[in-house]
């Protein structure tokens, strides 16, 4: 089995792949993960804590052959607004839910969920269903999809 327990830096000389792993979103957040090769062949990833795999990140195994990962099509509710302060609106409540959220010029995209769908229908919004990569906003902590509170312990909120 191939092993790869590093990411090659963004801006380095790229290389060729030589295979390809494609995963979703929730599989691209695990550090610790054996998976299957477009070619068929099985890699155990075991990277550092804390990263999200992107689309287009390049993987070294342990072989020295290189692994580009691919972001998976996903089911996922996407909103369109040409009105700002609407995808604003939606983005603030979806973030107050602490959802994932891909944020794009004119749209916000997250997993597929219909109670927040029915949530942003009530904000006069219309979600549409579609498969597509999902690449969520890493966040303000650095990890895209779940919510730290390293700075409570640097003050107290409760003041």
């Amino acid at each position: 089995m191939l092993k790869a327990s590093r990411t090659l830096p963004e801006g380095a000389a790229r290389a060729a792949p030589n295979d390809t792993l494609t995963l979703p979103f929730e599989l691209r957040q695990k550090s610790r993960l054996v998976a299957t090769l477009a070619s068929g062949r099985q890699i155990a990833l075991a990277l550092p804590r804390g990263n999200v795999l992107r689309g287009g990140t390049l993987l070294e195994a342990d072989d020295g052959s290189v692994v580009a990962v691919c972001s998976a099509n996903e089911e996922l509710s996407v909103v369109r607004s040409a009105d700002p302060a609407a995808l604003l609106r939606a983005a603030y409540h979806l973030g107050n839910r602490h959802v994932a959220l891909q944020i794009e010029a004119g749209a916000l995209s997250y997993l597929h969920d219909h109670v927040l769908d029915d949530m942003l229908h009530g904000l006069g919004l219309h979600p549409q269903v579609e498969q597509q990569p999902f690449e969520p906003e890493a966040g303000a902590y650095g990890r895209a999809g779940h919510h730290h509170h390293e700075h409570d312990r640097a003050h107290d909120h409760h003041h």
